[in-house]
């Protein structure tokens, strides 16, 4: 879904960081990053494209793609895994150049822009699982999906021929229509991109003779305490707990609210309206009684709060660049003044980024023919895939797509928020290359390697999740119904918005959604960062807030764990956070496998109130 910020409890901004009190810190003293690496040799790009980079990136992008998959499938929150993936990759480089080393076989050091060369690959490859739609649009065409909207319109079932053909023909227009901001957004704007310069600064405590220390996977069983209707129960999924951990506590917490708001009040005072609001004859499953609420207002929610912010990131962008061409100089950029101060001495650090950011040079022309090129190969082949699909609708889409990637880069380096989502709405449009760009920048990785391993990662992706995507499908009877383990809930969401359109009917809701949420704004940052999120609280109206307590579970550790030690909370909150979703997500993969045999588990476990446990004590006696 569109909640996809990440806060890492780490100082993003260039020259405020610190890192245990060993890189940058504020007043100076110490030798700053690049000073510490200073003696280290930057490998050409085409050295830091390495057959172990790849082959390491793929086996993770399997292993992520399982992850996003699952989360996708179920709850539509996902987390920024940057911080993970180059956790991730470190480590198991590392681990091989080491026993090289030792043979005495090593013949090319394990570098820090080799380690972002992996995790470049690796989100670009996972991040397919998530932006292909397989959780929403893609599989909202199904007959299956169809039949729950009461929907008689046209369908079209999922194939892995044809979704591998439709993702290989549009995920890779994000790569050449920001290729051209990159200097942009991160030299002239200098751009936070909170994720990408939490990761940069992960993979280069990684790589100092201080080095970093390593959190290996944690796991524990899954089991659940399944003791409230309306599915209120707490089923301690680590995945979930992880995910807490990592997303920043205003969304768990709104979580948590939507999920008492609908399930604990609307959804029981509405039913008590059976025979008056609706039919009482009619299936819980009909669209025309409460399930049609569920799925009505959630909607009304996401499409309110997700144009409210299309909106506005777009005008502040449009703002912020009139008054950039003016000299007022007041965009809230890192380590930039709100005026022009041209006195002000450019940092050894930022000098020598530059000096390699700027050397190995993408042309402006590979990125327009690259561009142009996949518009015409999409406006030809995309109708012949879905063949409602006229060709110049393709076209309207590639002439706004390139805004649209603008806003989206400006947006996503600004707050964090990538608005992707919120635009595919309007137009398939992927592209979070800015992130990647700036840990490139602030770890001297080459422009150039940066995006040959997008591409890369990408053509993993278009193969990879489809696949994933596939062995969900087939494996589980029940994918993609109510109230199953992987009922895919968006699905139908975006289904009934594609539906509905703008109708007058949503006109109502969405009005109050902008004047709410318009409101909050004024209310500036100080009490705005306390208002719960209108996009995290409409995931549970439908899905239920059965994963919010999980959730909420992990900002609790992470809340108890700085306040104990937030020096050690910052550092290794990351890695214990990635140990607890990698480690209950590889599970995934072989529960797939086994369900896919037809092999069902050999025992169950379930926790029972003791009046019935009496119950069952009693009919298995007799």
């Amino acid at each position: 879904m569109d909640v996809e910020r990440v806060d890492n409890g780490i100082n993003a901004e260039e020259g405020e960081y610190e890192k245990n009190g060993k890189k940058e810190v504020k007043g100076g003293g110490e030798k700053s990053v690049e000073e510490i690496f200073e003696s280290q040799e930057v490998p050409l790009w085409k050295n830091q494209l390495t057959i172990r980079a790849f082959g390491v990136s793929f086996l993770l992008s399997i292993m992520f793609s399982f992850i996003v998959m699952k989360l996708n499938l179920t709850t539509g929150i996902i987390p920024s895994l940057n911080v993970s993936a180059g956790l991730l990759g470190f480590f198991f480089v590392k681990t091989w150049t080491k026993m090289l080393q030792k043979s005495g076989l090593l013949k090319q050091p394990f570098t820090r822009q080799e380690n972002t060369v992996i995790q470049t690959c690796v989100v670009a490859s996972s991040g397919i699982a998530f932006s292909g739609g397989f959780g929403s649009y893609l599989f909202g065409m199904s007959e299956r999906i169809a039949k729950q909207s009461d929907d008689n319109g046209s369908f079209k079932n999922p194939s892995l021929g044809w979704i591998i053909g439709f993702l290989f023909v549009v995920s890779f227009l994000g790569l050449f229509s920001v290729l051209p901001l990159r200097k942009i957004m991160v030299i002239d704007f200098k751009l936070t991109y909170p994720s990408g310069t939490a990761t940069a600064h992960l993979i280069n405590s990684f790589h100092t003779p201080q080095g970093g220390k390593m959190c290996g996977f944690v796991n524990f069983p899954t089991f659940g305490i399944k003791a409230y209707k309306n599915k209120f129960y707490f089923d301690f999924s680590t995945t979930y707990v992880g995910v807490g951990m990592i997303c920043p506590y205003i969304i768990n917490i709104s979580v948590l609210l939507g999920g008492v708001l609908s399930w604990g009040l609307m959804w029981p005072l509405i039913e008590t309206r059976k025979g008056d609001w609706y039919p009482a004859g009619i299936p819980a499953s009909n669209m025309h009684g409460l399930q049609g609420y569920k799925v009505f207002i959630a909607i009304a929610m996401i499409l309110g709060d997700g144009l409210y912010n299309f909106f506005k990131v777009f005008s502040r962008t449009l703002t912020g660049l009139f008054q950039q061409v003016r000299g007022k100089q007041s965009l809230p950029v890192a380590n930039r003044p709100s005026t022009s101060d041209t006195s002000k001495k450019i940092s050894y650090d930022d000098q020598r980024r530059t000096e390699i950011f700027l050397k190995d040079q993408i042309p402006v022309w590979f990125s327009v023919a690259g561009y142009v090129t996949i518009a015409i190969i999409s406006t030809i082949a995309l109708p012949h895939v879905f063949h409602d699909l006229k060709w110049y609708y393709i076209l309207v889409i590639y002439v706004f797509a390139p805004t649209l990637a603008f806003c989206n880069a400006y947006g996503c380096g600004l707050t964090d928020w990538s608005l992707a989502s919120t635009y595919g709405k309007l137009a398939i449009l992927r592209s979070e290359l800015g992130q990647d760009f700036k840990t490139g920048y602030l770890t001297l990785a080459s422009p150039r390697a940066m995006f040959v391993s997008q591409v890369i990662g990408t053509a993993m992706g278009c193969i990879v999740s489809p696949c994933v995507f596939w062995l969900f499908y087939k494996a589980f009877d029940d994918f993609g119904v109510p109230d199953s383990q992987y009922p895919a809930p968006f699905a139908i969401v975006y289904r009934n918005m594609a539906i509905l359109g703008f109708r007058a009917s949503l006109l109502y809701q969405k009005t109050v959604s902008y004047f709410v949420m318009g409101s909050l704004d004024m209310m500036g940052k100080k009490w705005g960062s306390f208002i719960p999120l209108p996009m995290a609280m409409a995931i549970p109206f439908y899905i239920g807030p059965y994963f919010a307590i999980d959730m909420c579970i992990g900002s609790l550790i992470l809340f108890v764990w700085e306040k104990l030690n937030k020096a050690k909370a910052d550092a290794f909150a990351p890695a214990v956070a990635s140990g607890l979703i990698c480690g209950d997500g590889i599970w995934t993969l072989p529960s797939s496998i086994l369900a896919l045999a037809g092999i069902k588990p050999p025992i169950c476990m379930k926790f029972l109130s003791r009046a019935s446990n009496a119950k069952v004590d009693t009919f298995l006696g007799s």
